[in-house]
């Protein structure tokens, strides 16, 4: 399959232009990152840069945000959110779109919480039941912050920001007949 330059281009604008969003305030986890994942499985058409594009682009934007000890979950559900939007998005419409959005964001959640049990060096048991205590906390500090629970920071900020890139890149094909796949 030949690469469409331009559409590629166009594509690696969008998501760096997103990833760079982390960089201005914003409430807790209202970020494009499930966005940013999902666009790049769903519309670029070698699967080797529907990774690497992303990938750079959020290692770029963390590279001057920071870095934590559990970097590896969160990168981690970023690359299996990549793989859901190959996987159901590869016919894009708005239903699609707004499952995998919710999905990714239950998936982020889970994997990222995982992590905090895992890594909790003696704060939770690692038992089953410690794993639960640490998912049922994770629930609880999202309830801390500005709007106030999960809904309104992960799930709502994967909602919003893949309606605009979705509908961005949607709108500009419709403009630009060199964007359509090839």
């Amino acid at each position: 399959m030949k690469i469409n330059n331009i559409r590629v281009a166009t594509l690696a604008s969008i998501v760096l232009v997103a990833a760079l969003t982390r960089l201005l305030p914003h409430p807790f986890n209202f970020t494009p990152i499930g966005a940013i994942a999902l666009f790049g499985g769903a519309y670029f058409s070698k699967k080797y840069l529907a990774f690497l594009i992303p990938l750079s682009a959020m290692l770029l934007s963390d590279a001057l945000l920071g870095f934590h000890n559990s970097m590896w979950a969160v990168y981690l559900s970023f690359v299996l959110i990549v793989a859901i939007g190959m996987g159901l998005l590869q016919k894009v419409t708005a239903g699609r779109v707004f499952g995998s959005a919710l999905l990714s964001s239950v998936l982020f959640f889970v994997v990222t919480n995982f992590a905090v049990w895992y890594g909790s060096a003696g704060f939770y048991p690692q038992t089953l039941s410690g794993l639960g205590a640490c998912y049922l906390a994770g629930l609880q500090f999202y309830q801390q912050d500005f709007f106030g629970n999960l809904f309104f920071n992960t799930v709502l900020g994967d909602l919003f920001f893949s309606s605009v890139l979705f509908g961005a890149f949607e709108a500009l094909k419709s403009q630009v007949p060199s964007l359509k796949a090839a």
